[in-house]
C-alpha cells in the first residue's frame, strides 16, 4: 500500500516537496540526529514514530541511516485539466472541495461516496488537509484509486477557477437559510465541506454562490462530515438524474 523512501536526504526532500507521507520511522537511538526533520514533519501533520532498532531489521538491505518514510502511491490529477474535461461532457459535472478535513477516516469515507456518486474531482488544499495515506485508502474501499483527487495550493484559487468556468459553488453550513432539499442542483455544481470543529473558513464562505444545510430534528446540532457530505452528494445526484 505504501512506497518506502529511506535515508536522511531522501526523507527530507520528500518533506520539502510536500509528498503525502503516511508516517516516518526513526531509530530511537538516533532521535537527536533527526530533531529538525521530525519537527518539520509534525508541523505538516506527518506522524513520526521513534522505534527500536529491531524494527529496521527487514530494511537492513537498504542504506536507511536509521530513518524510513512510507508514502502513499496515489497519483494526483491535474486540477485545471480535470475540470475542463469534466465540463466538456454533455451532463452537468459535480466537484467536491474539502476545507480543513483532517481525519483520514472521514476523508476515506468521503472519497468512497464521491466515487459512488460520479464526482468529477475531489479537491484538497496542500496544507491543512488529511493525507491520502494507507488508512484513508483502506477506508475508501479502494475508491481513492478510482476518483480524481486534485491538490491545489489554495482553495480560493480553485473556487475562482470553478466560478469562472460556470460552476455554481455551494457551501455546507448549519448557518444557511435554506436546506439542501430546497437548493437547485441541476447544473454543474461544486460543494464545499468544512471540518466538524470549525466548518468552512469564513473567508471562503463569502466567496460562495449559495450555502445550504441539512435539517436536524434531534438535540445534536451537527452530523459527521462524511455523513453530511453523502447526503449532499446523493441529493445532488437525485436532482441531476431527474432533470
Amino acid at each position: 500500500m505504501e512506497n518506502i523512501i529511506f535515508g536522511n536526504h531522501s526523507v527530507q526532500e520528500a518533506l520539502n516537496q510536500k509528498k503525502d507521507i503516511d508516517k516516518i520511522l526513526i531509530n530511537m537511538n538516533l532521535k537527536n540526529k533527526f530533531n529538525d526533520l521530525a519537527s518539520q514533519a509534525r508541523k505538516e501533520n506527518v506522524k513520526v514514530s521513534y522505534v527500536p532498532v529491531q524494527k529496521f531489521k527487514k530494511y537492513d538491505h537498504l542504506n536507511h541511516q536509521g530513518i524510513i518514510a512510507e508514502i502513499s502511491d496515489i497519483n494526483y490529477a491535474d486540477f485545471e485539466e480535470t475540470v475542463e474535461k469534466a465540463l466538456e461532457k454533455d451532463e452537468p459535472a459535480t466537484f467536491l472541495l474539502l476545507d480543513g478535513i483532517t481525519d483520514v477516516r472521514n476523508l476515506g469515507a468521503i472519497l468512497r461516496t464521491a466515487e459512488c456518486t460520479n464526482v468529477a474531482a475531489v479537491i484538497l488544499p496542500t496544507q491543512g488537509s488529511a493525507k491520502v495515506n494507507s488508512q484513508a485508502i483502506k477506508t475508501s474501499a479502494g475508491a481513492a484509486y478510482k476518483v480524481n483527487i486534485c491538490k491545489v495550493n489554495h482553495l480560493k484559487d480553485a473556487i475562482f477557477y470553478l466560478q469562472s468556468s460556470g460552476v455554481k459553488l455551494i457551501g455546507a453550513t448549519e448557518k444557511a437559510n435554506q436546506n439542501i432539499y430546497e437548493t437547485q442542483l441541476t447544473e454543474s455544481t461544486a460543494f464545499v465541506m468544512g471540518s466538524e470543529e470549525n466548518g468552512i473558513h469564513h473567508s471562503i464562505v463569502k466567496m460562495l454562490d449559495e450555502t445550504a444545510k441539512i435539517p436536524l430534528l434531534g438535540e445534536i446540532n451537527s452530523l459527521n462530515v462524511s455523513v453530511a457530505c453523502g447526503m449532499f452528494l446523493y441529493e445532488n445526484l437525485k436532482q441531476k438524474l431527474n432533470k
